[in-house]
């Protein structure tokens, strides 16, 4: 019978988080966050001003010049949207799909959030037609549409927007008198860096972009929450920046001090720290490009990985064979891969997408091992997808696809 009850499966308390690596801590990380407790003074809402001036050098080997006072930093990247989404009065528009806390995080302030569809070519970018359709429809309902979040490496979809759609996109949203922020957690997590042109809004127009940053995309393990904000420099941008940073002090929202320690360590961007994270793209690439190639294989679709630690698959062509299993939308989707692979398989619908849709976002870290041992022999490994525990762990992924795709031979029950 199908599931038609969403209790235990809400958005909110249940969303997935984002994408681990699941690699053991850069010993020299640790050793920094080990030593910060006797660091004073304390911190302070919006960053230590060595976090700060951190974040600026950071940004600034990244073409965006960037003055430590026009920086925030916040324990984790859903306090700093929820700060950022306070101090924006107005509607917001989203991708569909997008992060799961996204939406949450908008509504958490009182904002009423509108999906916009993503075009062919990627996700993570609203098509800008689709785009001025929606502000129009909202204004016309009596909305106000004021923030435009969007990502241009993107989770869930692991893809990058291609510079032409970003710009048709900034141009649309800079018309409609739209803020634009821009969550640009993965953007160090190219899979192919030399053939992957990835630009940045705030490039094209940086007196309406507000970046988004979360330190565990590509520099800090996941439990130890940091993220970056960096607001533009104009005198609208001091003030969106003043704003935030009230509503961060009423949340109480400051990045720890050990946190806080390793994370401008990491993002001065030593040797040990780039070679880690250059080791750990490249390992997610591989592993990714086998997954996409069973996913393929089995007559699914998915758009190339390009950046991240995730593939989102589309198995609405097995639609005949998930039905065989009981497999009607993308909850009951997430239950039966979840199961099947022993580890969360987040549906589609998490991410904004409708639930009909049968998607999922499938993490990377358990095909790299299951252990934190095995992991790290993973990444040191010439030849990781020749692994034992590698190639085991693709195979139940190929398998549980196999299992379901419209030509599978029913298997007679054994007797």
């Amino acid at each position: 019978m199908r599931r038609t009850d969403p209790a235990g499966h809400g958005p909110v308390r249940y969303a997935p988080p984002a994408p681990e690596q699941g690699l053991p801590v850069l010993p020299r990380l640790a050793e920094v966050l080990a030593a910060a407790p006797d660091r004073a003074p304390a911190e302070v809402p919006g960053g230590s001003e060595e976090l700060r001036h951190a974040a600026s050098g950071y940004w600034r080997r990244r073409g965006l010049p960037t003055d430590p006072g026009r920086t925030a930093a916040a324990p984790g990247a859903a306090p700093l949207l929820l700060a950022v989404t306070t101090a924006l009065a107005g509607d917001v528009l989203l991708p569909r799909p997008c992060p799961a806390w996204w939406a949450p995080a908008a509504r958490l302030v009182g904002r009423r959030t509108y999906s916009v569809a993503t075009p062919a070519e990627c996700g993570g970018v609203p098509d800008p037609y689709a785009l001025l359709e929606t502000v129009r429809r909202v204004r016309a309902e009596g909305g106000r549409p004021r923030v435009l979040l969007l990502s241009v490496a993107d989770d869930p979809t692991a893809t990058v927007a291609p510079p032409e759609v970003l710009h048709e996109t900034v141009e649309a949203a800079l018309g409609e008198g739209l803020h634009i922020v821009s969550d640009e957690t993965w953007r160090d997590t190219l899979h192919d860096p030399h053939d992957t042109v990835l630009i940045s809004p705030a490039e094209m127009a940086p007196a309406h972009v507000t970046v988004l940053a979360d330190l565990a995309g590509g520099l800090l393990p996941g439990d130890w929450p940091a993220a970056l904000a960096r607001f533009p420099d104009t005198p609208d941008g001091a003030e969106l920046r003043a704003r935030a940073l009230d509503a961060l002090t009423g949340l109480g929202a400051v990045v720890a001090a050990p946190v806080s320690a390793a994370a401008a360590y990491a993002l001065a961007e030593p040797e040990e720290v780039t070679a880690r994270r250059a080791a750990a793209v490249a390992l997610h690439a591989r592993v990714a490009a086998a997954a996409y190639r069973l996913v393929r294989d089995a007559g699914a679709f998915a758009r190339p990985p390009q950046a991240g630690r995730h593939l989102y698959a589309d198995l609405g062509p097995l639609r005949a064979g998930l039905a065989r299993s009981g497999v009607g939308d993308a909850m009951e989707l997430e239950d039966h891969l979840t199961r099947a692979l022993g580890t969360p398989v987040p549906g589609g619908h998490r991410f904004g997408d409708e639930l009909g849709a049968l998607r999922v976002r499938v993490s990377l870290a358990p095909l790299t091992g299951r252990t934190p041992e095995e992991r790290l022999a993973t990444l040191t490994a010439p030849e990781p997808l020749a692994l034992p525990h590698v190639q085991g762990a693709l195979s139940m992924f190929g398998a549980a696809l196999d299992a379901v795709r419209d030509d599978a031979p029913r298997r007679e029950p054994p007797r």
